[in-house]
């Protein structure tokens, strides 16, 4: 099978990660997979903030969780956290930073890493405080959304795939 579309196959959402930082270059390829997704007309609207700071990620995980209606760690123990914000006046905001997402996950298994798609990124930065926290990287809080976060991490477990869910493609030939 095409390395590319086994890639696709096999990824999953990950919920335990190995107590092990990801190094920078893994990183670094994984944003670049984000910064190489498709947008609308080309506009690039998509912005990165890397979490690796254990305390910074504390900070998020606290502001996430204000926001979740189940207990627990909404960021699972994951040693790395990619928040994806996209300009509010770009032509699609949600798909475009969905895109740079799902690029993103789909390199972190290649790589050899789990990661998972958690919400609540556009609650999160209309707080005071992250509304602030993205001035600090000159960014207009007003002008940006939050789409979503990407934990990120060496899985402690792989997940497996459930059956794919029957009569959802139709052709029109």
């Amino acid at each position: 099978m095409n390395e590319v579309l086994e890639v696709i196959r096999t990824r999953r959402g990950v919920k335990e990660y190995l107590d092990k930082p990801v190094p920078k270059e893994l990183i670094d390829q994984i944003v670049e997979a984000g910064l190489w997704a498709a947008s609308g007309r080309n506009k690039q609207p998509q912005t990165f903030l890397v979490f690796t700071n254990k305390e910074e990620i504390d900070r998020l995980r606290e502001a996430n969780h204000s926001f979740q209606r189940a207990e627990g760690d909404p960021f699972y123990g994951a040693p790395a956290v990619i928040t994806v914000l996209c300009k509010k006046d770009s032509v699609s905001p949600d798909c475009d930073g969905a895109l740079a997402i799902g690029n993103m996950m789909l390199a972190a298994k290649s790589l050899g890493l789990g990661s998972r798609w958690i919400n609540r990124a556009k609650e999160v930065f209309t707080l005071g405080e992250w509304k602030t926290y993205l001035e600090k990287f000159g960014l207009d809080p007003e002008g940006y959304e939050g789409v979503g976060n990407m934990i990120l991490g060496y899985p402690a477990s792989e997940p497996e795939a459930p059956p794919r869910v029957e009569g959802r493609v139709f052709y029109i030939d």
